[in-house]
């Protein structure tokens, strides 16, 4: 997938059409063969998301179409992934088409030829479509699925995620929905005109099989269960509705950022014969990477923010990077009914990649004349595929499905900086894939894992020079979520955290700094017991100003090293993690890596500048972690809501994905929708600390900056299931 800006549709009035059948008619006996055109079974890549492109050889105003069906439907036709048969239609034709779905609305100028392979090449003669006006229906022995016209990359598969995506997407539009895109779509300077190009390519990088007996309705309905893709679609129908005036860019043509990361996922795996289909729990953290065994260059995790006009249109484009290492703990159960743990480390998981490729986004409100103020910065993002241990008996190929980016953007210092801070947390579910090298192409075979992963990102603006005396003697409130596998007597142990964090004066590039902290875990013991315990904890948290080598020099550019005793080399790992900080020091956050907590995020913010907005409403987004005996539970808060009503009170709403793991049965759900909704009680400190409570749920935590982000842990120990797990709130601007 590529975010392509495609031609504008020139008019509303076109042409009669073509009905593409005598194009078809000559290719029915052509084998379910496609040599020239890639299938993206037998050529993984680590450089392109889960959906192989078959745009080479196209005209700027052609697509190609391939029809993708259901095993039941299509026992013959070519395997493709997602246990779906690639078949040639028996016909295609192309509308106009609204939110009614109609097919009678109006004609396209178009013609359908086909190549040697089989496929169908449609051309536009007033160029490709850009709105979701346009479908294209393909026909197989009485079996019909549509797909936009608009898709990003011009490679249409006409399937049953392209068909949810016309049917979900553009069919739950009401006439002001829809006129409301189209007037953007007729605006040439409106960016969200080309939203419908990346959702209609975004929606085919999602690995979820189809089961082989699956009719067209009960695969729509298993794609509507599944809350992730459900939530997906509909995020992006609504980003499509924003207008040309909701959009702006970023102040400085180019910015970058250091990059703390953290995954936390819930998955089963199929890797090991005797813990085949057990449950899986894992870490991921961002880390360094010696490109070098000299240690001449380095890659830091790291995002970029680039401002550049396309066609007028000011953009804001976006691209990450960050290396991670990961940590698993293989949870299952017996013959007998025993519950059994294993632990995987860094040393069976070799370095991957989080990495994504540059994309447009949208910075919303827009700038209101000179004033700087935060913004939500929205994007539909698609991850790529990586490969790890290459040169091995068993190559793994790691698939990451798309999501919809909802992040906070700090206002800019002035009217030329950037924002010193993109705070994000989203879901990405994804495979383990085992991958057989077939002549220097690599051959998707079977599942080795299924993942499900709340990924934390947090960038922080990189300095050019950074003064480390914007973190001496100065008071931080801090939270922290730590993951602790492998325990003889406790294997699973979630802990969380928050206190105070007090630094010193800085003697060279480092300094002393010690924490006060209430903390909350959430453990199973060996024999699969659950308990919680609370306690307090005091103890050095130092910092030195960590040196990172560019292709310029040795530079501090805002990345520190967290330690309790061993500091570590200069380039080297110390006894708890890294980390980066905004150029003045207000906020810090850190990967924890093998330290005596586990591994995990640290969070870290001076006092507020401002008070709590207690008017206004926070986008909230974070991961949960429940368990009982028999069961473990994963919870990603899907964007949701904390609104103060300006007293002592908070409503909390949100819908989630809940992925549940049934310890005796060694099965784990597919994300489904829970809905949560409560209201707190609120005691707001006005040097930053945060309590929000209910008869079960406990938010402790903290606000920063100007009263706009709020970092909170929860802990409930009241049973039967008991949580623990990390928030993140930011404040939605009015004009949102």
């Amino acid at each position: 997938m590529r975010f392509t800006f495609t031609p504008v549709l020139m008019s509303t009035l076109l042409l009669a059409a073509c009905s593409g059948d005598s194009a078809i008619d000559g290719v029915k006996e052509i084998p379910n063969r496609f040599g020239n055109v890639v299938n993206a079974l037998d050529d993984f890549s680590s450089s392109s998301t889960g959906d192989s492109s078959n745009a080479r050889g196209l005209k700027p105003n052609e697509v190609r179409v391939t029809m993708e069906l259901p095993v039941n439907l299509a026992p013959n036709g070519e395997p493709t992934r997602r246990n779906l048969r690639i078949v040639v239609p028996d016909r295609v034709e192309v509308y106009k088409t609204d939110f009614t779905l109609r097919d009678d609305i109006g004609t396209v100028s178009y013609t359908s030829a086909t190549d040697d392979d089989g496929n169908i090449i449609l051309t536009f003669e007033d160029g490709v479509p850009v709105g979701p006006d346009v479908v294209v229906e393909a026909f197989y022995q009485g079996t019909s699925l549509k797909a936009l016209a608009a898709d990003g990359d011009r490679d249409i598969k006409v399937n049953p995620f392209s068909h949810y995506l016309v049917e979900q997407g553009l069919g739950g539009y009401d006439a002001i929905d829809f006129q409301t895109v189209m007037n953007c779509v007729d605006t040439s300077l409106c960016l969200n005109r080309y939203v419908w190009g990346t959702v209609a390519d975004q929606v085919h990088d999602f690995e979820i099989d189809i089961p082989d007996n699956a009719s067209i309705p009960s695969t729509l309905a298993n794609l509507d269960a599944r809350a992730d893709f459900k939530a997906y679609v509909q995020a992006m129908a609504d980003y499509a509705l924003l207008g040309q005036d909701t959009s702006g860019s970023i102040r400085a043509s180019s910015a970058d950022y250091n990059s703390v990361f953290l995954g936390l996922e819930l998955g089963q795996t199929f890797r090991e014969s005797s813990a085949l289909g057990a449950g899986q729990w894992g870490v991921r953290t961002a880390e360094e990477e010696q490109l070098t065994d000299t240690g001449t260059a380095f890659l830091y995790p790291a995002l970029t923010l680039t401002s550049f006009d396309v066609f007028n249109i000011n953009v804001t484009s976006l691209a990450t990077d960050i290396p991670y290492d990961r940590r698993t703990l293989i949870h299952g159960s017996d013959d007998i009914g025993s519950q059994f743990f294993f632990t995987r480390g860094t040393d069976l998981w070799a370095r991957n990649s989080h990495s994504s490729a540059p994309g447009a986004a949208t910075l919303t409100p827009a700038p209101f004349e000179d004033q700087t103020d935060p913004a939500r910065l929205l994007a539909g993002r698609a991850l790529y595929q990586s490969v790890t241990d290459r040169d091995s008996n068993r190559i793994n190929g790691w698939t990451r499905n798309p999501y919809y980016l909802d992040s906070y953007t700090s206002a800019p210092a002035d009217e030329s900086s950037s924002p010193d801070r993109v705070l994000a947390n989203y879901f990405s579910a994804g495979k383990a894939i085992a991958l057989e090298d077939n002549g220097g192409k690599l051959k998707r075979r079977e599942t080795l894992e299924n993942h499900y992963v709340s990924a934390f990102e947090f960038h922080l603006q990189r300095s050019v020079d950074f003064s480390f005396s914007a973190v001496a003697d100065s008071v931080y409130n801090v939270v922290y979520l730590a993951p602790r596998f492998g325990n003889t007597d406790d294997p699973t142990v979630f802990e969380t955290g928050h206190g105070t964090w007090q630094t010193d004066s800085p003697a060279g590039n480092q300094l002393s700094a010690d924490v006060s902290l209430d903390n909350f875990q959430l453990i199973r013991d060996d024999s699969g017991f659950v308990r919680s315990e609370a306690g307090t904890q005091n103890t050095a948290w130092n910092l030195a100003n960590r040196l990172s080598r560019l292709s310029a020099g040795d530079r501090h550019i805002g990345r520190l090293t967290l330690f309790e005793n061993e500091r570590g080399d200069t380039f080297g790992r110390s006894d708890m993690g890294q980390g980066a900080v905004t150029p003045d020091g207000s906020l810090m956050a850190f990967n924890l890596a093998n330290s005596y907590l586990g591994d995990g995020l640290v969070i870290a913010g001076k006092e507020p500048t401002s008070a709590l907005a207690t008017a206004g409403r926070y986008r909230v987004q974070g991961a949960i972690i429940a368990m009982t005996d028999s069961t473990n539970t994963l919870f990603q808060i899907d964007n949701g809501v904390l609104e103060y009503d300006g007293g002592t009170s908070a409503r909390f709403t949100a819908n989630s994905f809940r992925m549940h793991h049934d310890i005796a049965q060694n099965t784990v759900s597919a994300p489904q929708s829970a809905a949560w909704d409560t209201t707190f009680n609120a005691v707001i400190d006005p040097d930053g600390p945060v309590t929000l409570s209910d008869s079960e749920l406990t938010l402790n935590g903290f606000y920063t900056g100007a009263g706009d982000q709020m970092f909170l842990t929860l802990e409930d120990n009241t049973g039967p299931e008991l949580q623990t797990g990390l928030l993140v709130a930011t404040l939605i601007p009015d004009r949102d």
